[in-house]
């Protein structure tokens, strides 16, 4: 049995010092109004994600699938396929390994 303790955080909420980080980090400009979008939106989401440390997991097994079957393995052979010369047999023209199309840029 894998024991997953619950992890307490107490969250630091986002400034707009952090905003103003990882948008340098991301690249992204910001405005003063997109900084404040950014702080309360990030907040929320904190807070969102937070509520799963008050759920009771005591009883409950960690999930390595959703699906209850076994994996079918197979054995894995090597195969040499060559499908150029069917491929060139398609070809309008010949010119040796190539397939030769029309030109597209002048």
């Amino acid at each position: 049995m894998i024991f997953y303790p619950k992890i307490s955080l107490s969250l630091m909420p986002i400034t707009k010092d952090t905003v103003k980080k990882i948008s340098r980090l991301a690249r992204i400009s910001t405005n003063s109004k997109f900084e404040e979008e950014m702080i309360k939106d990030l907040n929320s989401i904190i807070k969102f994600v937070d509520q799963l440390n008050e759920l009771n997991i005591d009883n409950i097994e960690p999930l390595s699938s959703v699906v209850n079957e076994d994996v079918t393995l197979r054995d894995d052979k090597t195969q040499k396929i060559n499908f150029k010369d069917d491929i060139l047999k398609n070809s309008p023209e010949n010119n040796e390994n190539y397939y030769v199309v029309p030109k597209v840029i002048e």
